[in-house]
């Protein structure tokens, strides 16, 4: 769900449903707009209210859990692939290929993820170093010594986790956010600004309040849409934990 089209949208449904309020002001009966309709309809757009606000922080809650776990992910992903190639370096020489093939599946891991172009979409299902090559490469290591046997199987260990952290990232690239409750809760902001425009006197301090409301709350689905995609928009994940582990790669 692309968040710079669906919050323009969101924006413009609820205006216009406040402009529509507007409209039907001045064409309702007098006793349509009586003191005791408002408040009648003051209480109902209240308990409306509660429900959309509730559901709102709930998504909001729910997607920023979401993009907070993903963040943790990969920057424990880039303590583990810094930590993976101190334990080949103490290994010995042997291990300068394996390590060759670490660095250059960061590389890949940066490019796929993080492309330079703002216009590619993030990919992160992960290449076969992570799952195959990598792992295959340790193992096949010959280990001479109990001291290199250990920091073998810590290696090995470390590559397992490695790949399944990065096909836990692929497997969470699915939508959280359900669609469906989304439409729920902006009928029901759009039938309570209705309510709005309908009592409320047309005058431009007025509609630039409203206006205002709108945007407020149109900011709120945005943010929505852009927690739950980590990897695209404006609020991504930095790269930065991961760009600094390529740093150290290949340097000890």
């Amino acid at each position: 769900m692309n968040a710079f089209v669906i919050a323009p949208i969101v924006f413009g449904s609820l205006f216009g449903g406040t402009l529509l309020g507007m409209r039907l002001r001045a064409v309702l009966p007098p006793h349509h707009l009586s003191s005791e309709a408002k408040d009648s309809v003051r209480v109902a757009m209240a308990s409306v209210a509660t429900m959309a606000a509730l559901v709102l922080g709930l998504l909001v809650a729910s997607t920023k859990s979401a993009y907070d776990a993903k963040r943790y992910e990969v920057t424990q992903m880039a303590a583990k692939i810094d930590y993976l190639d101190r334990l080949l370096v103490n290994y010995g020489p042997d291990t300068k290929e394996t390590r060759d093939l670490l660095r250059r599946a960061v590389e890949n891991a940066l490019v796929r993820i993080w492309p330079d172009e703002k216009s590619r979409h993030a990919h992160l299902d992960p290449s076969a170093s992570w799952a195959e090559a990598l792992p295959n490469a340790i193992q096949g290591l010959s280990s001479q010594n109990d001291t290199q046997r250990s920091y073998k199987s810590q290696a090995v260990q470390l590559a397992a986790d490695l790949g399944q952290t990065r096909w836990l990232l692929y497997e969470q690239e699915e939508s959280s956010v359900s669609m469906p409750m989304l439409i729920v809760v902006i009928s029901w902001l759009a039938i309570i600004f209705v309510s709005l425009g309908l009592f409320a006197p047309p005058n431009p301090t007025v509609i630039v309040a409203l206006m205002l409301a709108v945007f407020s709350v149109s900011g709120a689905i945005f943010l929505i849409l852009e927690l739950d995609l980590p990897f695209d928009g404006m609020i991504q994940i930095s790269s930065a934990p991961m760009r600094n582990v390529l740093q150290h790669l290949g340097q000890r």
